[in-house]
């Protein structure tokens, strides 16, 4: 009586062994960078004979690009390196092990390449870490990947975090695999979020063939570990350091559900003038559309099909996507100063630069609103500014006479004043009453003219994959 129900999480010596004493589970271990961290966990619950098939660590660099070969970028911890360790340690296993003597046998191979935390304490370290296994003798081999960011201070702390999580992957990989959402977060389990980030993730194989990674990408956000996610153009999970590395990043913000033409043309201009400013090279730049979290909520819940629906659009268009947990825009650019101390620019309309001059975003700051704007503004960072037009009058209101809070105006004077806020001027004045809520409106009760107000190949979309609830012939087709 009076109990509280909890979920009784197996622990790591509990889970390693219950792998060991599965006498069809059988592998190699290959850790690069923070010594042998997982497969001591192996070692330590005992019964390992029957599991270990081999596990090494080529530390040398030369002897791990004769092991494996030379990257084309001359680094370890990529996922480049961890595919090659993968593929290589598999091959020897199927060379090395006859099938018709062991015909139950499920091999796998298990591997991370990491750096841990330098000893200036100033980087933390990251790595690769994956596995490549069978669930049946007689079927293809599934794969799971993912990139982690440590966040302990001592190197110590960060090899026995690794060791946990390898331990956490394998034993999701054999028993969890036809849940990948639980998967994701049983790899927490005796880590904490403070420990370790994982910010990319992705699944493929025979067991995962109906996974989309996209989704995985964004549980990692909905659970708090990590703070933002990346797809490239082409719809694929993307690393966003490899997005973001030394780049100058010009970011929009918005629901974008659906996206219309509006967020293109200030896509469109806000990029020439960014392009304009000194040290920024076209082939050095990037444009990032994001999503904040709060923006995928839909009575109280991530609507994943309206999720994946704005992403597809998007990807579509030709353009990266950032999902994150950043209600604010301050922190949008803190994330950004992570991976590049270049240029960057914020494309916004009116009522979102009138939403960062509002004071109660920032109460949970030491320093207030003054504290957020010295993140915000330090690395001279512009504001590309696209005006509003008031649908009664015609007025067009931009950086010269929006209105912020009484208290608020001398601060705008003085970011207004010192070119902080740059007006989109070459705008089309034809497309400024599209609002994407309208849109959807539109869309969802079937009315006729919203076409008019996407790009082309937007509402082509939206129609041959049932998008946003499309109804044709007045009758609701479900999304795909």
């Amino acid at each position: 009586m009076g109990d509280k129900e909890f979920e009784n999480v197996p622990s790591i010596k509990s889970k390693a062994l219950r792998i060991n004493l599965n006498e069809n589970i059988y592998g190699t271990f290959a850790e690069i960078g923070a010594g042998q961290e997982t497969v001591r966990n192996f070692f330590r619950a005992g019964a390992a004979s029957g599991t270990i098939a081999k596990t090494m660590s080529a530390y040398d660099k030369d002897f791990s690009d004769a092991i494996y070969g030379i990257e084309d970028d001359k680094r370890y911890v990529t996922e480049a390196r961890l595919k090659k360790m993968l593929s290589h340690e598999m091959r020897l296993m199927e060379e090395r092990m006859d099938r018709k003597k062991h015909p139950k046998k499920l091999f796998f191979t298990y591997a991370n390449t990491v750096a841990t935390i330098d000893f200036a304490k100033k980087y933390k370290g990251h790595g690769w870490v994956g596995i490549r296994y069978q669930v049946r003798p007689d079927e293809d081999y599934n794969e799971i990947s993912l990139h982690i960011r440590f966040k302990e201070n001592d190197a110590r702390l960060q090899q026995n975090t690794l060791g946990i999580l390898g331990v956490n992957l394998i034993y999701g990989a054999y028993y969890k695999y036809d849940n990948p959402k639980k998967l994701l977060r049983y790899l927490y389990d005796h880590i904490d979020k403070d420990q370790l980030e994982i910010d990319t993730i992705n699944f493929s194989g025979p067991r995962f063939e109906n996974v989309d990674n996209r989704l995985m990408s964004l549980q990692l956000v909905k659970n708090g570990m990590t703070e933002a996610v990346m797809f490239s153009p082409d719809g694929n999970n993307v690393l966003p350091a490899r997005i973001l590395y030394k780049k100058n990043v010009l970011a929009l913000r918005g629901s974008f559900r659906p996206v219309t033409k509006v967020n293109m043309d200030i896509y469109r201009n806000s990029m020439e003038l960014f392009k304009q400013e000194s040290r920024v090279e076209e082939e050095n730049t990037v444009c990032v559309f994001e999503i904040t979290l709060s923006n995928l909520r839909s009575e109280g819940e991530i609507d994943e099909k309206d999720f994946m629906a704005r992403a597809k659009l998007l990807c579509a268009l030709g353009q990266t996507v950032m999902i994150s947990n950043f209600q604010e825009y301050y922190k949008v650019v803190e994330y950004f100063s992570r991976y590049t101390k270049e240029r960057m620019g914020l494309a916004m309309g009116v009522n979102n630069l009138v939403d960062i001059f509002d004071e109660k975003y920032y109460r949970h700051l030491s320093g207030g609103i003054l504290e957020a704007f010295g993140k915000l503004f330090f690395k001279d960072l512009k504001v590309y500014l696209y005006p509003l037009k008031d649908k009664k009058t015609g007025e067009i209101t931009d950086s010269d006479n929006l209105k912020v809070h009484p208290r608020m105006k001398e601060l705008y004077k003085f970011f207004k004043y010192n070119g902080k806020v740059v007006d989109i001027q070459d705008y089309d004045p034809t497309i400024m009453d599209i609002f994407s809520r309208e849109v959807l409106q539109m869309i969802t009760e079937g009315e006729d003219g919203w076409e008019e107000m996407l790009p082309p190949e937007t509402a082509e979309m939206i129609k041959s994959q049932n998008l946003f609830g499309y109804r044709n012939n007045n009758k609701v087709i479900e999304q795909k």
